[in-house]
């Protein structure tokens, strides 16, 4: 039999980014509770601010009836000449019954004893207590906190709690708290407690009472208003889901409001005005023909008539704040950009300074420049590397720590650097995740690689080496991006090579370690045939823009139809040439080539040897189209002859075509 269940757990104020999230888990952590008592059914979880809830409209009044099946030992030992041993006697106490209660059954062709109980599922009421303890400590929202003399933690104090199962208050205590049949309205409606006599009456009292229970409803309730407001006010509101699910997630009742601002302000970028509201006031920007307006909208989560005090009291919250930055920012114009200070700065334990980190990043870059900037270019460079991390001493960045390297960038411009150096102090960063943009400029994107290839060097130099998912400064992060740079600016980037060189201004570094570490983010990076991944670097093949070539080659290969006729007959040279040593000239003497097949295989790969492709492709193709003059050779033609110089002949005949195949991959390694 099944009847509703109400779960209501209220708290106080729940901070909105830990909820957020563990909102993911916490559907799926009341799930798992389920079916460890296997209880499992429907069910919705809403939140807000103040509560959590589970809803069951079906939920099984009793556990299923289940059977426990015990099998012993075989009847030939339990049993010696008419008398039980202790093996049987020890079965029948485990089973926890007479020993005659004990029956027998076959099991893998023997006679061994046999027990079947019948398990009486437990009444669900007399197990809702346990579950929902678990499922509360099983939140991880961060850090927690007691409360009173209560002796469990959770993220913020439970303050009332009521379980209704068929309409009747269930006795279930929870952080010093029972279960009663009642709940809260909005602060704005009521403080006091309002009783609940039935779980439809649950609902209906929070829908008058100002609580939208259903967090859908609240974000849709946001999002029509946003789209009223654009449509009256001819304006566009910044559509910032993140802030929208912060929003949802601290209010019971949203209003969006329009609030301005001093147009004074808007001398700031728009960048710390942005910042400003949506950080520290969960304020949404607004805009007019691409620009930002000295207005915002504010999310209310009163309950009122007149909302003008709720916006002026907005307004005058964020003048301050407002009126503080541009005090630091007019300030830092005054101070300008200097690096002074940051020798006193240290980057990490072991690296020394920022200041050092700079002399050292300007090294990498000068390297760089020589093989892909102009060298007209390389003065912007060198005042880009010096001014990158100027604006770390800024007070504006001291306040906004984010905005580092926009607000350098906002101050260069200021101050009359050129658009090529503030554009690089802008773009020093990027990209920082794999859908970020790049640096828009080849000048920027040296700033960034050289950056990046500081602190890999440096960190892996004091061994500061990611292991397993830890990660603290982000390497496996920073090798994405020097990958991404390199493919899109078409740089030769040689791992190993360019790594070695720039590698020397440092302490002893382990190169091995540092490539397989750069190899296995290359795996990560691809989503294709993890095989071919491995069979292109098998090639030997270290330099960033050929790998990429050689990967996508491969990989288009591994995908058509023909490749698997092909596969089995190149994978056959792989083998019959294994003992080789390929790195070595394999030299085939055209005078020894007697039979008819081994000949039309020589010039089917000499034609094919002598061309020039132009893609990685071509030369695939052209390679696999020797397959029919491969077969023919391998129906026709004994390799392992007695004769050692003619079967060494052949086999540097076939050992050449496999060469010349890997140099792009090995095919060996390839699993279809």
């Amino acid at each position: 039999m099944v009847k509703p269940l109400l779960i209501e757990i209220g708290v106080e104020e729940l901070p909105a980014l830990p909820l957020l999230k563990e909102l993911e888990n916490i559907e799926a952590k009341w799930l798992n509770i389920l079916e460890a008592h296997a209880l499992v059914c429907d069910f919705e979880f809403y939140y807000t601010p103040r509560r959590l809830v589970l809803w069951h409209r079906e939920f099984l009044l009793k556990q299923p009836d289940a059977v426990e099946e015990y099998y012993g030992a075989p009847v030939s030992i339990a049993f010696k000449e008419g008398e039980a041993t202790k093996a049987a006697l020890g079965f029948a106490r485990k089973c926890g019954v007479d020993l005659k209660d004990i029956g027998r059954a076959n099991k893998d062709g023997r006679e061994v004893l046999y027990y079947k109980k019948k398990i009486e599922g437990e009444a669900s009421e007399l197990l809702l207590e346990t579950m929902i303890t678990a499922w509360m400590k099983s939140l991880s929202f961060g850090k927690s906190m007691r409360w009173g003399d209560v002796s469990e933690s959770f993220i913020r104090p439970v303050r009332w709690l009521n379980v209704m199962l068929d309409n009747r208050c269930l006795p279930v205590t929870l952080y010093g708290v029972t279960a009663a049949s009642q709940t809260y309205l909005h602060r704005m409606q009521s403080y006091e407690a309002q009783d609940v006599t039935d779980i439809q009456g649950y609902f209906e009292q929070l829908r008058h009472g100002g609580v939208m229970l259903y967090q859908d409803l609240r974000r849709n309730r946001i999002v029509e208003q946003f789209v009223t407001l654009e449509k009256e006010q001819g304006i566009c509101i910044e559509n910032d889901e993140a802030l929208l699910d912060e929003v949802v997630a601290i209010t019971e009742y949203p209003t969006a409001l329009i609030g301005s601002f001093d147009a004074e302000f808007l001398r700031l970028p728009p960048e710390v005005i942005i910042t400003s509201m949506k950080e520290h006031q969960r304020y949404f920007p607004v805009f007019k023909d691409g620009k930002l307006l000295n207005r915002f909208v504010v999310v209310s989560n009163a309950l009122c008539e007149d909302f003008s005090k709720v916006i002026q009291g907005n307004e005058k919250v964020l003048r301050p704040r407002l009126a503080d930055a541009l005090f630091f920012y007019d300030n830092d114009l005054k101070n300008g950009l200097s690096t002074q200070g940051l020798e006193k700065v240290v980057f990490i334990d072991g690296l020394g300074s920022l200041q050092e980190k700079i002399e050292r990043e300007k090294v990498i870059a000068l390297t760089l420049a020589a093989r892909y900037l102009p060298r007209e270019e390389h003065h912007d460079l060198m005042r880009a590397m010096e001014l990158a991390k100027a604006d770390l001493m800024s007070e504006m960045v001291y306040e906004f720590t984010e905005l580092q390297g926009l607000m350098g960038y906002y101050y260069a411009k200021a101050l009359g650097e050129s658009d090529a150096v503030a554009l690089a102090i802008k773009e020093q960063y990027l990209p920082q995740g794999e859908e970020s943009a790049l640096p828009s400029a080849p000048l920027s994107a040296i700033v960034a690689l050289s950056i990046k290839l500081d602190t890999l060097l440096g960190l892996f130099s004091i061994h500061q080496i990611p292991t397993g998912s830890r990660d603290p400064f982000a390497l496996r992060r920073a090798v994405n991006g020097i990958i991404r740079i390199v493919k899109a600016y078409r740089f030769r980037f040689d791992i190993v090579a360019t790594l070695k060189e720039l590698g020397v201004n440092y302490k002893p570094i382990d190169f091995e370690l540092l490539e397989q570490f750069f190899l296995e983010r290359i795996n990560q990076f691809y989503k294709v045939n993890p095989s071919v991944i491995k069979a292109v670097l098998a090639s030997g093949e270290r330099e960033l823009l050929a790998l990429d070539a050689k990967i996508e080659a491969v990989n288009t290969m591994v995908k058509s139809a023909s490749f698997s006729e092909v596969f089995s007959t190149f994978k056959r040279v792989a083998n019959i040439t294994k003992d080789l040593n390929t790195a070595h000239h394999l030299h085939v003497d055209s005078q020894r080539l007697s039979e008819p097949a081994e000949k039309a295989l020589y010039e089917a790969f000499l034609d094919v040897n002598q061309r020039d492709f132009n893609t990685y492709e071509e030369e695939l193709d052209a390679l696999f189209s020797l397959k029919p003059q491969l077969e023919e050779f391998f129906d026709t033609v004994m390799v392992n002859v007695d004769d050692e110089a003619l079967k060494n002949n052949r086999k540097a005949l076939v050992g050449s075509i496999y060469k010349a195949l890997l140099n792009i991959a090995d095919i060996k390694e390839i699993s279809v």
